[in-house]
């Protein structure tokens, strides 16, 4: 699409962008952007390091308030009359511990009482002796909240250094399990959220820009778009997190940092394709930039609109945790959005050709910035676009095969951190002396006319070693025991009763999961508003949320997707091609990664939640680069009709797509970084499912079915008449 000097100054006086005037005034709102977003900058970085403050991580916050497992968890706080989370300190010995050293275990637990964070709205429970006389566990109530990562750390120091003079047999270890443990260790596993996992992000994308452009100064021009995006998000998701607007996890905080530098820098590639392009056309920086600010607007604009809509979809689910994440997600994109429109311009603007130094834009002859490799491959569609497009849905028909394979329905929770954790290691230890649920007992709420019964019905169920009612410990103020006296009398609120039971098998595993749901099943037709919670039921009940969550929100997401594709290509049958080619490079990416994490990486499982993110993210960021394309494809086609514009666009974009999927491959991948399951699997999936969808997808079946189908593809709308309005407006221009 030639443009004549004549033309390009007609244009650019439309655009504000032909005259000394209007260049000053360009300069000048560069400037007042640069100003504005320092001062985001200036106030969203140091807020960085404080979102911690506003997270959690806790499973049982995860769940609506409609849940069993939540229900029950209210129940049980009115009877400890204050939320706590359990810890299990265990003192395991090689040999059998003499009466003498059991006794002074008692001097321990006056000193774990004492550790900071631990609750005093309940009783803390111990020595307990094991069967074989080689362990002794105290269950230790700790207050929840932020601060429990740093209250098992004092738990952890007061038992070792217990063990340094308490005169134990040589080899005698201790260990601090349970759910506060767990809580604990996943909270210090996230902790590298706040810097590596940052840093790692921009370090590859640094890496990839760099070796894109062979530039010095454009590299970081595009990164520090990227950051500001990041600050300015920062400072509202903390604004809301602090109010309670928006529940915030540290796999959302993951997620959104990964999500803004990886789209943030997917526009910027977008939009300094066209600067680049435009700069060898025209001789005036302000008037190429406004011509590259008219070509990439709509793009960017739709991809990102697009992709916030997908995550607010997530407003529909089930877990407050993933409804958390839908606007914390579209605030980020829509960040990026604003970054890439307004301080990337600005800074490119003031640059100039200066930006692509030391390979500064020339002027030169049409198609000459067109790769080679996308010359070969738009002839090789021209040719036998119907091979190509069936031979690439084939491929990807064959992996998605592997769905087949894929275990999605929840992992256990000492599954769930991928480093070294004390906590793993402590409920090991725990399973060797004691009942493997000792520790996370599953907790029944039952009427107090029918609490005899429903105990009994407790203890002869399958998979529960032990049961008990809760009750009122004789001069403790009304606080609850544990481990009650055979004829103390159980302790009653609101009418109901408290029954703590301790199942055989670890409590996160299927077997207990299994349990619970059985053990659901009977009191609820023997005593009608009974409750089962707990750590188990907790698990249970967050698994089953997210599977139901997945066949809600993904037909809500595709019909979103779809109305701003019609809206955008104004056609039907393009836009229906395009969510079914994604859909399918969704399926395949998820078979692949089904293989991969069953045979190369050995995970036990997928969290019941990776598909439904795998999608969100796949689909919506892989109708991304199909509407980078399409829009393209649409400004091209109105010139020289369909099938050549289809080409031409695919030559146009096929280097900024590629590098563009290639850096969000990358900053995905990047999440590995932080030892959690959940986020090495969405990290694995959404990087594989880009690379597929930008060297397969986009690449050959997109345009290749598009060129087979030809001047359709736009149907019900006709693009003639559209060529003929685009042809007026060229004489136009050029009169």
């Amino acid at each position: 699409m030639e443009v004549t000097e004549r033309g390009v100054g007609s244009v650019g006086k439309r655009l504000g962008t032909g005259n000394r005037g209007s260049s000053r005034w360009w300069v000048a709102a560069a400037v007042l952007s640069l100003i504005a977003w320092m001062v985001v900058g200036g106030f969203g970085g140091p807020t960085f390091g404080k979102l911690s403050e506003v997270s959690s991580n806790d499973q049982a916050s995860f769940l609506p308030a409609s849940a069993e497992s939540t229900e029950a968890r209210e129940w049980q706080n009115k009877f400890t009359s204050a939320s706590s989370i359990p810890a299990v300190v265990l003192i395991e010995s090689p040999e059998k511990l003499s009466p003498a050293q059991l006794a002074g275990l008692g001097s321990l637990g006056t000193q774990l009482a004492a550790v900071d964070g631990v609750s005093h709205s309940a009783s803390l429970v111990g020595p307990i002796p094991s069967a074989d006389g080689r362990a002794a566990q105290f269950l230790v109530p700790m207050e929840q909240g932020n601060g429990v990562k740093g209250s098992i750390q004092s738990l952890r120091a007061k038992a070792t250094g217990y063990l340094d003079d308490a005169g134990l047999p040589a080899g005698t270890a201790a260990y601090v399990t349970g759910p506060a443990g767990f809580l604990a260790d996943l909270v210090n596993a996230f902790g590298g959220i706040d810097g590596i996992l940052l840093f790692a992000a921009l370090g590859a994308v640094l890496v990839i820009l760099l070796a894109v452009y062979r530039s010095v100064v454009l590299p970081f021009a595009v990164l520090l778009t990227s950051v500001f995006a990041l600050c300015g998000s920062i400072l509202v998701i903390f604004a809301l997190a602090k109010a309670g607007a928006v529940q915030l996890t540290g796999q959302s905080q993951g997620i959104l940092s990964i999500l803004v530098v990886g789209s943030a820098t997917d526009y910027a590639l977008l939009f300094v394709a066209r600067y680049r392009e435009a700069l060898g056309h025209m001789s005036n920086k302000w008037s190429a930039l406004g011509r590259a600010y008219k070509g990439s607007f709509e793009a960017i604009l739709a991809s990102g609109t697009t992709v916030a809509l997908a995550l607010l979809c997530l407003l529909f689910s089930e877990l407050n945790s993933n409804r958390g994440l839908g606007p914390i997600g579209a605030i980020g994109i829509g960040f990026s959005m604003l970054a890439s429109l307004t301080l990337l311009p600005a800074t490119l603007g003031l640059l100039g050709r200066t930006a692509f130094w030391p390979r500064t834009p020339r002027k030169a002859p049409a198609n000459s910035d067109i790769p080679r490799v996308w010359r070969l491959l738009a002839s090789i569609i021209a040719k036998r676009p119907r091979t190509v497009w069936l031979g690439a849905a084939a491929v990807l028909v064959v992996c998605a095969s592997g769905l087949l394979q894929l275990q999605a329905s929840g992992v256990p929770q000492s599954a769930l951190i991928l480093s070294k954790s004390e906590a793993v290691d402590g409920q090991a230890a725990l399973g060797r002396h004691y009942p493997a649920g000792a520790g996370s007992p599953v907790v029944i709420v039952a009427d107090q006319k029918a609490a005899t019964a429903v105990l009994a019905d407790v203890k002869a169920q399958g998979g529960i070693s032990d049961a008990a009612m809760v009750v009122a410990q004789t001069g403790s103020g009304g606080r609850p025991l544990a481990e009650p006296p055979a004829e103390a009398a159980p302790l009653v609120r609101d009418g109901r009763v408290l029954i703590n039971a301790t199942l055989s098998a670890e409590a996160d595993s299927a077997k207990s999961e299994q349990t619970v749901a059985t053990l659901r099943q009977k009191l609820h037709d023997k005593a009608p508003g009974t409750l089962v919670g707990g750590t188990t039921a907790t698990a249970a009940d967050t698994n089953a949320s997210a599977q139901a969550d997945l066949w809600r929100i993904i037909p809500i997401v595709l019909a979103v997707i779809l109305l701003v594709l019609m809206a955008l290509l104004r056609a039907v049958l393009a836009p229906l091609l395009l969510i079914g080619t994604v859909v399918l490079s969704y399926a395949a990416a998820l078979g692949v990664s089904a293989w991969v994490f069953n045979h190369v990486f050995g995970f036990p499982g997928a969290d019941a939640s990776v598909p439904l993110f795998g999608f969100v993210f796949l689909v919506a960021l892989g109708v991304d680069y199909n509407i980078f394309l399409m829009t393209r494809v649409r400004e091209e086609s109105l010139g020289a009709g369909t099938r050549a514009g289809i080409l031409k666009g695919l030559g146009a974009t096929g280097g900024v797509i590629t590098s563009a999927g290639v850096v969000l491959a990358a900053t995905f991948a990047a999440l590995g970084v932080i030892p959690i399951l959940f986020l090495a699997q969405i990290s694995f999936i959404v990087a594989f499912g880009v690379l597929l969808d930008t060297t397969i997808v986009r690449s050959l079946l997109v345009p290749a079915l598009s060129y087979d189908i030809g001047g359709r593809i736009w149907w019900p709308g006709r693009l003639g008449r559209a060529r003929a309005m685009a042809k007026h407006h060229r004489v136009s221009a050029t009169s």
